[in-house]
């Protein structure tokens, strides 16, 4: 009975890649480990672009309204915007608009009464039942509009001794002096971080009280808002309701909430440059993959004039080579994966690394492309290589 043979030109390859790293592991694996601190340096840039960006976008892009509305020249700058509270009025009697209300933004010190701990918080201001507060996750949701109540998000939690159920300081600055206001704290949401900071809500009366205010704001009785959150009845419809609340309401600008992320200082520019290193440091590991696969293909010169003498065809030294670049770069990149994940158990909250998924696997993906592509020109010389040549036997 015959017995089938398997093919030789095909196992050749994987022999001939596995032999030559198994005789020079110790190189070998020097190599893998420097393309593991590339894996290790190209994920962090990933995790921290991820980091900042939601560090930044985050409040918004949870968001339960597809529209803000700002004051009138404000560049589209939730903080450099002033409007009056009493506009969500007129926007939810524009046709399309669901719902809309106040919200405003500053930034004030948090401190637990249990162990006087102070933590810089970003504090959100919005009426209950309209746009702009979260979803509780444990406790309450906000109710009442003058309550010295508080809405806690779980960065909050997680840099602080602060719980459900405590009692807190907010230290803000009136005019000159320094107040401090009790709060009660009856719920907890997601994480939901503005400006780079962990987040509370309050109802809007008690943040415009609490918010910090220039002496000229201390002795005015009328309550500003930052922006006008507004959510419309049918999101296909967007630019439509954009039309008529300009035809409503005058001195007015309005953003899709794409468009207010991009607008938040800094954010653009941050995740350009996050992207550009990241961008540079692939290249430089193209470069050194090639490099370095280029001088083992010198250094071997001899061995594959012999292979092409006794036949081996260029198919086969090409897909050897390949393999090679594949075995060490994916063992360099599964190293470097497995550092990156211990070393990100260790990193405090306060570090704004974050791993998503998405952009982890794009990373790895990349990494583990470069290798070959890094190789190209290696692979090219070693099947160019002519046998007598090689051998010192061309006259």
């Amino acid at each position: 009975m015959a017995t089938k043979v398997s093919n030789p030109s095909a196992d050749l390859p994987v022999f001939l890649s596995f032999k030559e790293v198994w005789r020079n592991r110790g190189r070998f694996l020097l190599f893998s480990l420097v393309i593991a601190l590339i894996t290790l340096l190209v994920l962090f840039i990933a995790a921290l672009g991820e980091g900042l960006g939601n560090g930044n976008r985050e409040y918004l892009a949870k968001l339960d309204a597809q529209l803000l509305v700002y004051s009138e020249k404000s560049d589209f700058l939730i903080a450099a915007s002033r409007v009056d509270p009493a506009l969500s009025t007129s926007i939810r009697r524009v046709p399309g608009v669901e719902n809309a209300g106040p919200l405003g933004t500053s930034s004030v010190n948090l401190v637990s009464r249990e162990s006087g701990q102070t933590l810089k918080i970003s504090l959100i201001g919005a009426e209950p039942g309209r746009p702009g507060l979260p979803p509780v996750i444990s406790g309450q949701p906000l109710r009442a509009s003058k309550a010295n109540e508080m809405i806690i998000d779980s960065n909050v939690a997680e840099r602080s001794d602060i719980k459900v159920g405590d009692t807190v300081v907010v230290q803000s600055t009136q005019g000159t002096d320094t107040e401090e206001y009790r709060l009660r704290v009856i719920g907890l949401t997601d994480s939901r971080q503005y400006s780079l900071a962990p987040t509370a809500f309050v109802p809007f009366q008690t943040w415009d009280k609490v918010r910090p205010k220039s002496q000229a704001e201390v002795n005015s009785n009328n309550p500003t808002a930052n922006v006008i959150a507004v959510r419309v009845s049918n999101p296909a419809e967007m630019e439509v309701v954009e039309a008529r609340i300009f035809e409503n309401i005058q001195n007015v600008e309005t953003a899709t909430i794409e468009k207010a992320i991009q607008n938040v200082p800094g954010y653009s520019a941050q995740q350009s440059t996050i992207q550009t290193q990241g961008v540079f440091t692939l290249f430089i590991g193209l470069l050194v993959i090639g490099g370095f696969f280029q001088i083992q293909v010198l250094q071997k010169v001899p061995q594959i004039g012999v292979l092409k003498a006794i036949g081996a065809p260029n198919p086969v030294i090409a897909a050897a080579s390949v393999l090679q670049i594949l075995i060490v770069t994916a063992l360099g990149v599964a190293i470097g994966g497995l550092l990156t994940f211990l070393f990100s158990l260790s990193f405090p909250p306060t570090v704004p690394i974050v791993f998503n998924g998405q952009r982890t696997l794009l990373a790895l993906g990349l990494l583990l492309l470069i290798g070959p592509v890094g190789g190209l020109v290696s692979i090219r010389y070693a099947v160019r290589i002519e046998p007598l040549k090689a051998l010192g036997l061309s006259s």
